[in-house]
């Protein structure tokens, strides 16, 4: 009887193994002509993994295992949701209170010597060079300030010079017939003389008549006289010879004579030198100014719409001087005239200049000048009690002043009437009370019922 060869097998899935593979087994068995194979049930032989399989131990098979996955995706999700879930804001708060406002109007202002004089060359001259500096201490009378000499007469050009000369020429023939018409005039009142005591000698009656007599004596007198009027034309002829001759001359300094002495006309101190070197100035040239520094004011220049809130009395704060503490003032004078200014923008505005006292000059305020710079700071509204919240805290919604309300972890939007500010705090008319708290600079992602907190220290 012949045998016969028979196979058998299975394909799977590799246990374990991610990659794409099958495992196939197979069974061999050898029967006898006539045998009916029957199938043979797997061995374990068959349902051994593959070498490179993983292998499983029995904690594989465990149900927190399998659930480890899922665990993981949830508390993924969990984190998301709770890194979007909105957070309360940070914010910071104010306490509405009644206390004391005050409003101020700032603006720069400049230091300034109440009196300020201004030296000017009395004559027109020749002026020596000014020793003063700006600083140095003069005294009302004492202290010279400089001194001015007469000035040389101008060059003459070569035609000035030829009409000086022919001028000359013609006074010096002037003089000549003066002095002839002298010695004629002197001729003839000798011969008056003469005659006259002809007349005198004569002791007869009936010899000379009276009238030829007054004849004598009065040919005299005039020959005298018109003599002396001869002499006297004869020096004024010298003069204008002398007056002409000194056109064509340049004479030289007189040294100190005849010199005009330029003294202070108050004490204090010298503020600015106009002119310092020596030259030749007109009657009325700025030489120097002066001033007593102790007598200092403060000058503002105000907005005119700010300047019609402002009177006479209201008190005035001075800042940034270069001290520590500010100095206070009262305003003295509004001026009623205004003027046109460009400011830095280039925009025109008008403005008033106020000026200001200082109530109290402390030592270290003695060391400001003329035109140093200040901050001024002048009331225009004071009230001491009225409910008052910071500026911060509020803005502007539409036509309405808006700000939040803390409560109970949360923002309220409320609205409220808002009157003087100072900047710094706020009057509140209505809408608020005492002790409300407001948030102060509210960012703009906070709306009406966020979620917020108070920033901890």
């Amino acid at each position: 009887m012949a045998n016969r060869l028979y196979l058998s097998g299975t394909c799977g899935p590799i246990p374990g193994n991610r990659h794409v593979g099958v495992l196939c087994t197979v069974d061999v068995s050898i029967m006898n002509e006539g045998t009916i194979p029957m199938a043979t049930p797997p061995s374990d032989k068959t349902t051994r993994q593959a070498p490179w399989a993983t292998k499983r131990g029995p904690l594989d098979q465990h149900p927190i295992r399998r659930l480890l996955p899922w665990l993981g995706v949830g508390s993924l999700i969990a984190l998301v949701a709770w890194g979007l879930w909105p957070k309360p804001i940070v914010i910071e708060t104010g306490t509405a209170i009644r206390g004391p406002l005050t409003v101020r109007v700032s603006e720069e202002g400049k230091t300034r010597i109440r009196n300020r004089y201004l030296v000017a060359a009395p004559v027109a001259g020749k002026m020596r060079r000014v020793t003063l500096k700006p600083g140095d201490e003069v005294r009302a009378g004492a202290t010279l300030l400089t001194t001015i000499e007469p000035a040389a007469p101008p060059l003459l050009d070569p035609r000035a010079r030829s009409e000086a000369e022919a001028v000359v020429a013609m006074r010096e023939a002037a003089q000549k017939q003066a002095a002839e018409a002298l010695d004629a005039r002197r001729a003839a009142a000798t011969l008056a003389q003469a005659d006259r005591d002809r007349v005198r000698t004569v002791k007869r009656d009936g010899t000379i008549s009276d009238a030829d007599r007054d004849r004598a004596e009065g040919d005299a007198s005039i020959r005298l006289a018109d003599a002396r009027a001869a002499e006297f034309a004869l020096q004024i002829s010298n003069h204008e010879l002398a007056l002409a001759r000194a056109a064509l001359e340049r004479p030289e300094s007189l040294g100190n004579q005849n010199l005009i002495e330029v003294k202070s006309p108050v004490s204090g101190r010298v503020l600015k030198v106009f002119q310092e070197s020596e030259m030749v100035v007109g009657s009325g040239a700025q030489i120097l100014e002066v001033g007593d520094p102790a007598d200092i004011e403060i000058e503002a220049e105000i907005l005119s719409r700010d300047a019609v809130n402002i009177h006479v009395g209201d008190s005035v704060v001075v800042e940034q001087w270069g001290g520590v503490a500010p100095l206070d003032g009262r305003v003295r004078r509004v001026e009623p005239a205004a003027f046109t200014k460009i400011s830095a923008l280039g925009v025109e505005e008008q403005r008033v200049i106020v000026r200001c006292d200082l109530l109290e000059t402390p030592e270290a305020a003695k060391a400001l000048g003329d035109r140093f710079r200040v901050d001024v700071r002048v009331a225009i509204w004071q009230a001491d009690d009225v409910l008052i919240v910071p500026a911060g805290a509020l803005f502007r919604q539409g036509n309405e002043w808006k700000t939040f309300l803390f409560r109970n972890g949360s923002a309220r939007l409320t609205t409220v009437n808002a009157g003087h500010s100072d900047g710094r705090l706020t009057e509140i008319l209505s809408g608020l009370q005492i002790g409300d708290e407001v948030l102060l600079h509210p960012p703009d992602t906070i709306q009406d019922g966020s979620a917020v907190r108070k920033h901890s220290l």
